[in-house]
């Protein structure tokens, strides 16, 4: 019997977007990190990815990568968020590299690296625009000598983040501009960085269509492989997968009802509500999945399925053209904000083939 919810994982299909991607930008003199955040580590996407000719993974969560350590996924390991103070030791143990923006943080790796006789690298993160993480760039070469002269760190490189936070997009101008931020740091040391990395799957169009990707030789790509789509706009990359990754729910009630609500209207249990019209009576079906799984805004069913509304636990759907009878099974699309709680829910099933 078929467990649902449940996202279906084709593991042939992630390794061809890979595989795709990594020819494409091998052209262009760029590598790729495979990020695995999005898929709470997963060591048999990790694996899938490593097949397909990726050799460093990334992720935001350090215990993700203590994870994938302990299925024996061999890569080099970068933790892509700042690291957390209370958990420098852990970062040090399980990580190869670790992205920074705070010096104080790099100094207690140092110390931990020196305790435990390792080396650590970090690739020091800089504001270009977004306005997430970064260092501001007239503080970034006193910050790379800083780490440069601490004991068991390696300065690995520099890169920057944009498209996350408020969608500032990837161009010749802040692509130039990292390129000269990683000349001024080698000039005014002397010595070379190895990493100059661009930022995520925001910047495809850019790196595989302007004439000059300048020193930009690493991407850190996660959507764009699992997904088959540029985070710019959403768009599908011509020649991947988008449908590697199918989420299918559970119909638990299909009746006709009215389309416009009753009563007087307050708050709903998540503080918001979608004003109705009356329209007559409508088919609405519920699924046995809910905000606790998933964002429901970020789910594509076939034409003529809409989906209405969410509660914790519940997804109500609008279907025009289709009979959903109670035990029916719904297929959906996701974007990477559904994708990324469906992953983390414990309620859904992942199966991988």
């Amino acid at each position: 019997m078929k467990h649902a919810p449940r996202l279906e994982i084709n593991l042939d299909k992630i390794h061809h977007n890979a595989r795709t991607l990594i020819q494409r930008l091998d052209c262009r003199g760029i590598s790729i990190t495979g990020i695995t955040k999005a898929t709470l580590g997963s060591p048999r996407i990790a694996k899938t990815l490593l097949r397909a000719g990726i050799s460093t993974l990334g992720d935001s969560r350090i215990e993700n990568i203590q994870s994938m350590r302990e299925a024996n996924v061999t890569a080099v390991m970068t933790l892509i968020r700042s690291p957390m103070s209370s958990q420098v030791e852990q970062v040090v143990k399980f990580a190869d590299i670790s992205f920074n923006t705070e010096m104080s943080i790099v100094r207690k790796l140092s110390i931990e690296a020196v305790r435990t006789n390792r080396t650590h690298k970090v690739l020091l993160m800089v504001e270009l625009g977004d306005l997430r993480e970064g260092i501001m760039p007239d503080n970034l070469i006193a910050a790379a000598r800083e780490a440069r002269c601490m004991p068991n760190i390696i300065l690995e490189g520099i890169g920057i983040n944009l498209a996350c936070r408020n969608g500032v997009s990837p161009n010749a101008s802040n692509m130039s501009a990292l390129t000269q931020l990683a000349n001024n740091i080698e000039a005014s040391s002397g010595r070379a960085i190895s990493t100059i990395s661009g930022g995520n799957s925001a910047n495809l169009t850019w790196a595989l269509n302007d004439a000059d990707t300048g020193r930009i030789n690493n991407l850190r790509l996660g959507e764009a492989i699992l997904l088959g789509r540029e985070t710019l706009h959403r768009q599908a990359i011509d020649g991947l997968y988008t449908d590697a990754i199918t989420l299918i729910a559970e119909v638990i009630e299909s009746k006709l009802k009215p389309s416009k609500v009753s009563g007087d209207i307050a708050q709903s249990a998540f503080g918001n509500n979608r004003p109705t019209e009356d329209r007559g009576n409508i088919t609405q079906t519920i699924l046995a999945l809910g905000i606790q799984d998933i964002d429901p805004d970020g789910l594509q069913a076939d034409i003529g399925i809409t989906v209405c509304g969410a509660s914790s636990d519940h997804l109500i759907l609008e279907a025009t053209g289709h009979y959903l009878p109670v035990g029916a099974e719904v297929h959906f699309q996701l974007n990477y904000s559904a994708l990324l709680r469906a992953m983390t829910s414990p309620f859904i099933r992942k199966n991988m083939t």
